[in-house]
């Protein structure tokens, strides 16, 4: 069965649109079972500063390993926790 879908509106800008879709259905306006997958290979993931206390043998062990591989310390803590999450 198809259902009439209500026009889409304009928006002046993001915001509007931010509200007008907060308060409204989108399956009214738009035929989902139509939708495809997109892939957006240039997005980067959104990061968080955190700070980590870590003594300081563990960090001049982990300096060291990074300057080994040639790569800042701080990506090679994010490479092994990424292989450690995956390996678990």
């Amino acid at each position: 069965m198809n259902k009439l879908l209500k026009a889409v509106p304009k928006f002046a800008n993001e915001t509007e649109e931010r509200l007008f879709w907060d308060a409204h259905d989108s399956t009214e306006y738009l035929d989902w079972t139509k939708a495809q997958s997109v892939v957006l290979p240039n997005l980067k993931p959104t990061t968080k500063t955190i700070s980590l206390r870590l003594p300081q043998h563990l960090l001049d062990s982990i300096k060291a390993a990074a300057n080994a591989r040639d790569v800042p310390y701080q990506s090679l803590i994010k490479v092994w926790l990424q292989e450690k999450l995956h390996n678990h």
